[in-house]
C-alpha cells in the first residue's frame, strides 16, 4: 500500500432518548437519507409510515439455516421469534442496519428485518415494522453487498457491480439497478453519497472515487495491494491492504486517504481481511491468524495484536469494552485490549461443531451498545451477553430451527 498525495443501554438510555424525540431538526429536508423529514406542522418529527418510533433501539437477530431454508427473525425486546421466506443453500447473513442479504449460489434473498435507526447526529431515531420478504437479487453465493442510506451496492465475482435504490427497498421492492462502468477488485462501498472501490491499473489496485452514477471523481493518489476487508466508521472507511489499511475520508466535498500500517511484516494467513465492530465505534476486530486476534483503533491510528485461544469468532463493543472472542472451547473469553489479559469467561456456549467452518457459517459475536449475541446452531440456542458485567449470560433463547447464520439488525 502508497499513498503518494491527498486530493482534496436500553433502559437506562430511554429517557434520555424520550427528551431527544421530542427535539426537532432544524434545517433538515426530507431525502432518501432522512426518511423521517418532513417540513409539514401536521406530520410528527420523525414520523415513518407504518412503522412505530420508539424510545430505545430495537434490535432484532436474523436467523437462518442453509440446511433446512428456514428463517427466522427474533425481536430482542419482546423476546419473540417471527417466520419469515426460507433461505435454503445461504453461505452467509450479511446486514446493513436494516436489511438481511442472504447469498445462495444462484440468488440472493433480501429481507426487511423491521427494525432500524436514523441518525441524525444530534440525536437517533428508532423504528420497528412488519418483518418482511423483500424478494431476490440476481446475485450470486460470492456477491458483496455495502448499503448506506440510498443505495445498496453489489458486486459480483467477476467485479461488476450495480447500485439498488434503498428507498425502493424499504417500500418492498426491488427495483432496476443502475449498472456501473467498469469492474472493481474487491467490494464497491457507498460513502458520503459517492462510492469507493479499487480499480486493477497495471496490476495494482487503485483507490477510486465514483459519483452515483459511477463516474470517476478526483481521488487520492492511493495504491493498495492485495485489498481485502472493509469498514465504515464514524471517522472514515477503513480498507484493508497487505501492509495495513488505509483511512479514507471526505471533508468538504474532497477525500483523503491516509495509511494505517501494521508497522512489522505480516504473513498473508495473519492478516485483517474481515472487520468486525459495534456499528458506530471507532475500534475494528479481525482474527490474525489461528491464535491470535488484531485491534485497530482508528481514532489513535494503531494496530494492536492481543494473543488469545484459537479463535472461531471475535468483536467488540469499544472504547472501555473488553476484546470478545469465542474460541474452540465453545466460551467466549473477555481480554482487556490495553493488556491484552484475559479478564472473563463465560461457560462453554457451543453444543457442538466448536471449531466453526471456514465457509462462513461459524458462529458469530453480534455486539450492540449493552449486550452482545453468540448463536448456537446445533443447541438451536441464541445466548445474550453482558459484556459490562464479567460475560454475565443475560438471557438464552431456545430456537426451532439451527441458528447456524445470524446478524443483527435495528442498529
Amino acid at each position: 500500500m502508497t499513498v503518494r498525495r491527498n486530493v482534496t443501554p436500553w433502559a437506562s438510555a430511554a429517557l434520555v432518548l424520550t427528551a431527544l424525540l421530542t427535539t426537532s431538526c432544524a434545517g433538515e429536508e426530507p431525502g432518501p437519507g432522512r426518511p423521517g423529514a418532513n417540513p409539514s406542522s401536521a406530520t410528527p418529527h420523525g414520523y415513518v409510515e407504518g412503522a412505530k418510533e420508539a424510545a430505545e433501539q430495537q434490535s432484532r437477530l436474523l436467523l437462518n439455516d442453509p440446511g433446512s431454508g428456514k428463517t427466522r427473525v427474533l425481536d430482542l425486546v419482546t423476546g419473540k421469534v417471527h417466520r419469515t421466506a426460507d433461505v435454503k443453500g445461504a453461505v452467509r447473513l450479511d446486514t446493513d442496519g436494516r436489511f438481511g442479504y442472504l447469498p445462495a449460489p444462484d440468488s440472493t434473498r433480501v429481507l426487511d428485518s423491521g427494525a432500524w435507526m436514523v441518525d441524525h447526529g444530534d440525536h437517533v431515531h428508532y423504528y420497528s415494522a412488519a418483518t418482511r420478504d423483500v424478494g431476490e437479487i440476481p446475485a450470486g453465493s460470492q456477491a458483496q453487498m455495502r448499503s448506506d442510506a440510498a443505495v445498496t451496492a453489489v458486486t459480483d465475482e467477476n467485479g461488476r457491480a450495480v447500485l439498488y435504490d434503498r428507498g425502493k427497498l424499504e417500500k418492498g421492492r426491488i427495483a432496476t439497478p443502475r449498472m456501473l462502468h467498469g469492474t472493481y477488485t474487491g467490494a464497491v462501498v457507498p460513502y458520503e453519497e459517492h462510492l469507493l472501490a479499487f480499480v486493477n491499473k497495471g496490476g495494482t489496485a487503485e483507490l477510486a472515487v465514483l459519483d452515483r452514477k459511477g463516474e470517476r471523481l478526483a481521488s487520492p493518489d492511493v495504491t493498495c495491494e492485495a485489498p481485502r476487508g472493509d469498514a465504515v466508521t464514524r471517522r472514515g472507511v477503513i480498507l484493508g491492504c497487505a501492509d495495513g489499511a488505509l483511512l479514507v475520508r471526505e471533508r468538504g466535498g474532497a477525500f483523503t486517504a491516509e495509511e494505517i500500517p501494521y508497522g512489522e511484516h505480516v504473513p498473508a494467513q495473519d492478516r485483517a481481511t474481515a472487520f468486525r465492530h459495534r456499528p458506530g465505534s471507532d475500534t475494528l476486530t479481525a482474527p490474525a491468524g489461528a491464535d491470535a486476534v488484531w485491534v485497530l483503533d482508528v481514532t489513535e491510528r494503531t494496530w494492536k495484536r492481543v494473543d488469545t485461544g484459537p479463535v472461531v469468532a471475535v468483536n467488540t463493543a469499544g472504547e472501555g469494552s473488553p476484546l470478545l472472542v469465542l474460541e474452540t472451547d465453545g466460551a467466549v473469553h473477555g481480554y482487556d485490549i490495553a493488556t491484552g489479559k484475559q479478564t472473563a469467561r463465560t461457560k462453554s456456549l457451543l453444543t457442538a461443531g466448536k471449531k466453526g467452518d471456514s465457509d462462513g457459517s461459524a458462529p458469530v459475536i453480534e455486539v450492540d451498545r449493552s449486550r452482545a449475541y453468540v448463536n448456537d446452531p446445533e443447541g438451536k440456542k441464541v445466548f445474550e451477553i453482558d459484556y459490562n458485567d464479567g460475560l454475565r449470560i443475560a438471557r438464552s433463547f431456545d430456537l426451532d430451527v439451527k441458528p447456524v447464520l445470524m446478524g443483527e439488525a435495528g442498529r
